[in-house]
């Protein structure tokens, strides 16, 4: 059976993970940066963090500048401009359930890839770095990967 052409090429997309701080504001950017006019793309987080320094850096390594994200949670971002989004792509558990719970509601296909959290990695500055550079290529290539076809002439 074929997914529903909301899924197959969204225009809106939402990535969320546990605190808007790390995984998904660099998922946004990227998917943002591969298509500047062609989506619409926000981040969200189930708890509120504060923006990662180190994801600042390694985004700042692919001349994508993420330095004035405001992290946000799913009600914050709902009281501000609504839900209205086509997919929502979760990358921890804690986001996961959280937007299978507010989907309830919502006409919106919800995705899971699960994402390792660079912050929970100790060592020096170079191992710390190396970790979220490893975050940023798995998302960059699963984002490639899924979003392909995006804007892709359908024949």
């Amino acid at each position: 059976m074929a997914a529903p052409a909301r899924a197959r090429d969204p225009q809106s997309v939402l990535f969320a993970c546990a605190m808007n701080s790390v995984r998904s504001p660099m998922a946004a950017s990227l998917l943002q940066h591969m298509f500047p006019q062609g989506l619409y793309v926000k981040s969200a987080g189930a708890r509120k963090g504060e923006l990662d320094p180190f994801a600042v850096s390694v985004m700042a390594e692919l001349g994508q500048d993420i330095s004035t994200h405001k992290p946000q949670t799913f009600e914050e971002l709902e009281d501000w401009e609504g839900l209205n989004f086509d997919l929502i792509i979760t990358l921890s558990p804690e986001a996961h359930h959280k937007a299978l719970e507010l989907t309830r509601t919502l006409a919106a296909d919800v995705e899971y890839w699960p994402t390792h959290d660079p912050t929970t990695m100790e060592g020096s500055r170079d191992q710390k770095l190396a970790a979220y550079r490893e975050v940023c290529d798995q998302l960059l290539m699963r984002i490639r990967r899924r979003f392909a076809k995006v804007g892709a002439a359908s024949g």
